[in-house]
């Protein structure tokens, strides 16, 4: 165990331990942060694979006292160290992917280069080593007895993560904070694509009893007709219906319950940070303006807690990177709230 008898939380965060300052090692923390340093498909702007890292480095910052959760910190903490091989691979494979957006922006017919053809084959492929090496890594972790958090990178990382998940914990529900359905098909000819994640997720785990997304605010029409004809295992809040809710006399509260009650018993949480209002996420892949406040996301999470239903895991992902680590400052303070909800979840 760690001896925890010199260790100040009262203190700066020193930046020879781990997360959050902690002084934890893998084997002594109660729940372990995969990083996923890995944004291959990102149709807009990247920089979310350097995410992990930077959120590291912001996360010393961050007070230890949660007056909700007080102490939860103490059961252990720990984040794996980025894999570099995964890292230089989304360097590689990300390149090769924008010649590709580019060709195929421009209107060309893929079938007539052989190289474009090539391209495609290639990221399609590292994307399937993606999601194998994180649900290998996601099941061993498990298997020890650990909590895991995922921290990407883009949304297309946490996939291989709830098909572990899926094995450990047979039916469970996603709860969805995001700007984004993430229900296309395919997109931009990537399969796993960062797009596309809750599709594959419905169409390949049959565990996943019910998608409930909340904040959605920017998707195109394919996706729309996908949930109207799959309402048995989507339930969607969008971020206008949300506001003309609390414009018509709503409270929070109301609309929080109305959402827990469409979860099955045991939750995970994937909380694409676009999710939250741009001004507190300005550097995300794809900012759309709407969206949430921290509170109130914090909130909807105390209440999936306070139904009795099982917190199960969770992953953060998008969270961009600036030279005033703004979003990397959010993400972390996110983070921290998330680690200390799972842990206090699971006693």
């Amino acid at each position: 165990m760690t001896d925890l008898s010199q260790f100040d939380p009262n203190s700066v965060g020193n930046p020879n331990n781990n997360i959050f300052g902690l002084p934890f090692t893998e084997e002594d923390a109660r729940l372990v942060i995969l990083p996923v340093p890995w944004e291959v498909t990102v149709s807009y702007r990247a920089g979310t694979a350097r995410a992990p890292e930077h959120i590291f480095k912001a996360s010393l910052q961050v007070d230890l006292f949660d007056p909700d959760y007080r102490d939860v910190w103490k059961q252990g903490f720990y984040m794996r160290p980025c894999d570099k091989k995964v890292l230089m691979k989304s360097d590689y494979l990300r390149r090769e992917a924008e010649l590709y957006i580019n060709y195929i922006s421009e209107g060309e017919d893929v079938n007539d280069n052989k190289f474009m053809c090539k391209t495609l084959k290639e990221v399609n492929a590292g994307s399937e080593f993606m999601n194998a090496w994180v649900y290998e890594q996601a099941k061993d972790l498990m298997n020890s007895g650990k909590l895991v958090a995922l921290l990407g990178g883009d949304h297309s990382t946490p996939l291989g993560y709830f098909k572990a998940i899926a094995e450990k914990h047979g039916a469970f529900g996603i709860l969805q904070i995001d700007a984004h359905c993430d229900l296309r098909k395919g997109y931009e000819d990537f399969k796993y694509s960062h797009a596309s994640v809750m599709y594959n997720a419905l169409e390949e785990i049959p565990e996943l009893e019910k998608l409930v997304q909340v904040g959605i605010r920017d998707y195109c029409e394919e996706e729309w007709e996908y949930i109207e004809t799959h309402k048995n295992r989507i339930a969607t809040y969008y971020d206008k219906d949300l506001k003309e809710r609390q414009y018509s006399g709503e409270n929070w509260k109301q609309i929080a319950d109305d959402i827990v009650s469409q979860l099955p018993q045991k939750v995970y949480i994937s909380f694409d940070i676009d999710g939250l209002d741009p001004k507190l996420c300005p550097h995300t892949g794809t900012p759309v303006q709407g969206g949430f406040e921290t509170e109130q996301v914090f909130y909807l999470f105390k209440k999936v807690l306070d139904s009795g239903r099982q917190f199960i895991g969770f992953d953060l992902n998008e969270v961009g990177v600036s030279r005033d680590e703004w979003d990397e400052n959010v993400g972390a303070r996110c983070l921290f709230k998330l680690c200390n909800m799972l842990v206090a979840a699971n006693p």
